[in-house]
């Protein structure tokens, strides 16, 4: 009870921003250093760390510039978007964990090899992204159910900012 009074707009802002940006850099090197490539469902996951990272970093710099209540409606926006990415966390998590289907379109993203020759070449070299395969898990978790589990806390995060307003 104590860390929730201590919330503030522009403490919730700066450690919004902080923790997407830290999260998004690692899915980055799960993916780059790592090899794990993502499904269209895991793209789709991003956008909300794409966008939220800049609004929550405007939102810090607009409460900075005593303009607290533009800050709090980007704050808020991010709170929502990271609100319904926690919702797509869980529903490509029952994908994985075969509770209900995916898309058709699901495994159709392709992966496409380092394009070292022509475009034909790395477009033969592609294999398709299984949406209902986690190919990782820790505590039994997939990249997914860390997804949903990250953007509930950066939702509640930056939430808890606007209401601290």
């Amino acid at each position: 009870m104590i860390l929730l009074q201590r919330i503030t707009l522009p403490r919730a802002a700066a450690l919004t921003a902080a923790a997407a940006l830290a999260a998004i850099v690692s899915a980055l090197g799960f993916e780059h250093l790592g090899g794990y490539a993502p499904c269209q469902i895991c793209l789709i996951e991003r956008y909300a760390y794409y966008a939220g990272i800049p609004l929550a970093a405007v939102a810090f710099l607009l409460v900075r510039t005593g303009r607290s209540g533009l800050a709090a409606v980007l704050l808020g926006m991010c709170g929502i978007g990271f609100l319904i990415n926690a919702g797509i966390g869980v529903y490509h998590s029952g994908i994985e964990w075969k509770w209900w289907p995916g898309p058709q379109t699901c495994g159709s993203g392709a992966a496409l090899a380092p394009l070292t020759g022509s475009l034909l070449d790395a477009l033969e070299g592609a294999r398709a992204i299984a949406c209902d395969a986690a190919p990782w898990r820790m505590f039994g978790l997939s990249f997914a159910g860390w997804n949903a589990v990250i953007s509930a806390g950066l939702a509640a995060l930056a939430l808890l900012g606007v209401r601290a307003r």
